[in-house]
């Protein structure tokens, strides 16, 4: 008997599920559509990490070419400028990660507080411009600003911050703090934007209560805006923890030289120096592949953290 009610409950889901997949075809269809682009461009140039783990030469190709296991990554981490690289590729992106975090919440809750709504969207819509600007527009700009007779030692030479013209881009003590600055000044408006609606879907009715508790400007941000905003807070640096080896490449490339290249050279540009141009491609895939575990680990690291602390976490 229980056997006749299984076999009739299972007839009874595939009717519904052929209703629910004819009703929703167009859905499905878009879903599949997907799922093959993600294979295709996603999954299937990871066979291309083959070549981290062989002695790779073009003319034999992947599945001719010499296999030599881990021997090209114990060549790579034995190399003292690739562990420059990371270090350089590390330190600018944890400062660009702390430095763009806290600039967006920041400008997200100022941007909440100001009264009127077409002042405000006036703000946020010229925040979002630098966004959209090319980093070769965004490197010009910071080239005029700091070069010599730049506004940037202008001001200096005139309220006599310094006895004569700052070469900025001459001292590797600079480059960093430039490059978090041109990252902050680019990104704070756009990355702003899922904090400030994070911020809306607070409930009015808390920030009604601490009115009627006392609370000022400052302690309703502290005791209801920032606690409302937490659980975005911690999924976004869990996803942008990834992303910390991949401090850039455009900015390093556009505003390094030969005076700065010490501190200057992030992984992606020894890929391109060293896996591209000289055409040792088994040396820029193993950099490569180091990157990607590298990102997982971290955030699989962050997930945990998460977890054990009972916050919101990815999965």
């Amino acid at each position: 008997m229980s056997r006749q009610k299984n076999e009739q409950l299972s007839e009874i889901k595939k009717v519904e599920f052929s209703k629910q997949l004819k009703k929703q075809w167009v859905l499905v269809a878009w879903s599949v559509f997907f799922v093959i682009y993600g294979l295709v461009f996603y999954y299937a140039p990871l066979v291309g990490w083959l070549m981290g783990f062989q002695d790779y030469k073009p003319k034999d190709g992947i599945l001719h070419s010499k296999w030599v296991g881990l021997s090209t990554f114990k060549n790579l981490f034995s190399n003292p400028d690739y562990l420059g690289v990371i270090r350089n590729t590390l330190a600018m992106g944890v400062i660009n990660l702390i430095a763009t975090t806290i600039m967006a919440i920041l400008f997200a809750i100022l941007l909440n507080e100001i009264v009127g709504q077409k002042k405000k969207k006036v703000i946020q819509t010229i925040s979002y411009l630098p966004h959209f600007l090319s980093w070769i527009i965004v490197t010009g700009i910071l080239h005029d600003a700091l070069s010599g007779s730049g506004i940037v030692n202008e001001l200096l030479l005139k309220f006599h911050l310094v006895p004569q013209a700052v070469n900025f881009f001459a001292h590797e003590v600079y480059f960093w703090p430039i490059v978090a600055f041109a990252n902050v000044w680019k990104e704070t408006g756009w990355n702003a934007i899922i904090y400030l609606a994070a911020i809306t879907a607070i409930d009015p009715s808390l920030y009604e209560a601490a009115a009627i508790d006392g609370a000022g400007r400052l302690d309703k941000i502290r005791y209801v805006t920032i606690p409302g905003i937490k659980s975005t807070i911690i999924i976004l640096l869990i996803m942008n923890v990834g992303n910390v080896l991949n401090a850039g490449f455009e900015i390093q490339y556009l505003l390094g030289n030969g005076l700065v290249q010490r501190v200057s050279r992030t992984i992606d540009i020894y890929v391109l120096d060293w896996g591209i141009s000289q055409m040792n491609y088994s040396l820029g895939t193993a950099a490569g592949i180091f990157k990607s575990a590298v990102s997982i680990i971290l955030i699989l690291i962050c997930n945990e953290i998460a977890k054990r602390h009972g916050e919101e976490r990815l999965f």
